[in-house]
């Protein structure tokens, strides 16, 4: 009798620090963690979790109302000033880049924009597999811009470190924009020289065509790119000035595009509340145990956390490679690209001191972790912006929960992933919680259309 009562007391402890552990997220994902998960709680379509005082779905302990917090748009710092553009925050670069962002008249045959991948509409990207204009497709998926001001690197691959930068990349890129900085030049003063002058001061005397050629560019162009280096290096400069002008006024106007409320920040500030009935108004018990899961056993936090729903680091998680493509190096080759970058931030178009560039003087150069590896895409609005990663590989979220579920391992590379190991119900919450964070984008209304006289 005397050890059986012992066993009993035994069990008892076990089952106690299991639902300790489950409770508290230090069972995991994976395997052992769903198993461990299954012996012990009801799943998302079966009933509610094992939890203290038999909680319910709306139940938090302290410290995950100041985890779901921690998630909120609430919790979102104002938007810190770019220290390599210096007109970042002026209503009149905001106004310029507006004008130029929507301008087709940045390509050679008028047929391109920003505006092409980047539609408001779309949450600002495009809806496809990957870029595409003139029926080309570019190498990657067109991330959206809204929040990225808030990003210390730029691309899927972090090979620019600064918004207007990055702005200046597609203008010459032959699979998009197609043109070069001084045809872009000429076009910019010619076309907006009243704006670009009460921005930038006055501008340059461009019409010495024997001196600032109509087509030239450090390209693959043979023509262009002789043009250019038959061209004086202070003539090149002066060039490159007026081209970074433009990425800078760009980047003002994408600055003003943040992301919006959602129903996930209401529930947020109802959790921090502990306000019970506010939130089961909210959140239905499906995506309430998403949210549970995804702080939880599916350990999306761990690159997923803020209230950008990013921490803006680089991972690779084993994606499929698409058939006839070519392994992408990712992050590995981006760092160098980012540093041999003359418009970076330590560059002499950057208006950064040489303190303020602190991401590019630390960078990570090499190591294995950077192969294959791709920045974390931030959560907001995600149900609108499918398809799905730097590749557009996954149709939908249900593709890519069965990714994170498999977790295949990466080849080169190491991949970052553990398998989830989710049931379809687990699944099924996961996707029902992040359908709330939804919004439309935080911008003034005009910001979002065409200037007023343009088509």
């Amino acid at each position: 009798m005397r050890r059986l009562l012992v066993a009993g007391a035994a069990l008892a402890l076990i089952l106690l620090i299991a639902v300790a552990l489950i409770s508290t997220g230090l069972i995991g994902g994976g395997i052992v963690g769903a198993t461990i998960r299954e012996v012990f709680t009801w799943s998302a379509g079966g009933g509610a979790a094992l939890q203290p005082g038999g909680a319910s779905a709306h139940s938090w302990s302290e410290a995950e109302r100041g985890l779901i917090a921690s998630l909120s748009i609430d919790r979102l710092r104002p938007l810190p000033p770019d220290p390599s553009n210096a007109v970042g925050d002026n209503p009149e670069a905001v106004a310029l880049g507006h004008a130029l962002f929507f301008d087709s008249g940045l390509s050679p045959d008028g047929s391109v924009a920003c505006s092409t991948c980047h539609q408001p509409d779309r949450y600002f990207t495009d809806g496809k597999v990957l870029a595409n204009v003139r029926d080309v497709d570019t190498p990657r998926h067109t991330p959206t811009i809204v929040g990225i001001a808030y990003s210390d690197w730029f691309y899927w691959d972090g090979r620019k470190d600064s918004q207007w930068a990055q702005a200046l990349a597609p203008q010459e890129a032959a699979v998009e924009h197609g043109g070069t900085r001084t045809a872009h030049a000429r076009y910019v003063l010619s076309r907006y020289s009243s704006e670009y002058e009460a921005v930038f001061g006055p501008a340059p005397d461009l019409s010495d065509a024997s001196r600032f050629p109509g087509e030239a560019a450090p390209v693959e162009d043979e023509a262009a790119l002789a043009a250019w280096e038959a061209m004086s290096e202070a003539d090149r400069g002066a060039i490159n000035h007026v081209f970074a002008n433009i990425g800078k006024s760009i980047a003002a106007y994408s600055r003003k595009i943040l992301p919006g409320r959602s129903r996930f920040d209401d529930y947020a500030a109802a959790a921090l509340a502990n306000d019970g009935t506010r939130m089961a108004e909210l959140f239905s018990p499906q995506e309430a145990e998403g949210l549970r899961l995804f702080f939880g056993d599916g350990q999306c936090t761990d690159c997923h956390n803020g209230p950008l729903f990013t921490n803006g680091s680089f991972h690779n998680i084993g994606l499929p490679l698409p058939e006839g493509s070519k392994f992408d190096q990712g992050r590995s080759l981006g760092t160098v690209q980012v540093v041999e970058d003359i418009f970076n931030c330590l560059g002499e178009y950057s208006d950064a001191s040489e303190e303020a560039c602190v991401e590019l003087r630390f960078i990570k150069i090499e190591g294995e972790e950077l192969i294959g590896a791709f920045k974390v895409p931030g959560l907001r609005n995600v149900a609108e912006t499918a398809p799905y990663m730097h590749n557009g590989i996954f149709a939908d979220l249900d593709a890519v929960i069965r990714h994170y579920n498999h977790a295949p391992p990466a080849f080169p590379g190491h991949s970052d992933l553990v398998p989830l190991a989710f049931t379809e119900e687990q699944s099924a919450a996961l996707i029902a919680f992040l359908l709330t964070l939804n919004a439309a984008p935080d911008a003034p209304p005009e910001l979002l259309l065409p200037p007023e006289g343009t088509e």
